[in-house]
């Protein structure tokens, strides 16, 4: 009885897999209306797909490349600082994404080997950025995690 139930257990195991759809968007872009659209906007509109489908979406976005702007704690303080539009979009950027982190669960991973070529350090990141070694290290180690790659570029 024993080896049934624990056969029972792996099957549904390995069943309960298949209900999750696994995606790593490449976020390369420096352009706040792409940005919007394809991740704010995008990754909501992907998960209630999924979740309409009975089936779980675990979202990665990999940060590099322009796209470092976008997670600064204080833009106005920052690099960035030129950024009119970016300034101004702020505030709602930035309760945007932390809702994209908390209430999608969506990982965002940053490529720390260039944040000095953007004279950025992590305390100026948002504390849910997790940093990678650099941007290809996370994407491959997401893609072996068995997640469909997306590019998000300009």
């Amino acid at each position: 009885m024993r080896r049934i139930a624990l056969l029972l257990s792996l099957v549904g195991m390995l069943c309960a897999d298949e209900d999750v759809a696994k995606v790593v968007f490449d976020l390369t872009t420096n352009d706040l209306q792409t940005f919007e659209r394809k991740v704010l906007k995008g990754i909501a509109a992907h998960k209630t797909y999924y979740e309409g489908n009975l089936k779980e979406l675990d979202v990665a976005v990999v940060i590099h490349g322009g796209a470092y702007k976008f997670f600064v704690k204080e833009p106005q303080h920052s690099p960035f600082s030129d950024d009119q539009k970016l300034i101004e979009a702020h505030p709602t950027l930035q309760k945007r994404i932390a809702i994209m982190a908390d209430t999608y669960e969506v990982t965002f991973l940053m490529c720390k080997a260039a944040l000095p070529k953007n004279k950025l350090q992590e305390k100026e990141i948002y504390d849910f950025v997790t940093m990678v070694p650099n941007a290809t290290i996370g994407l491959i180690n997401k893609q072996q995690e068995g997640f469909s790659y997306v590019p998000i570029g300009d």
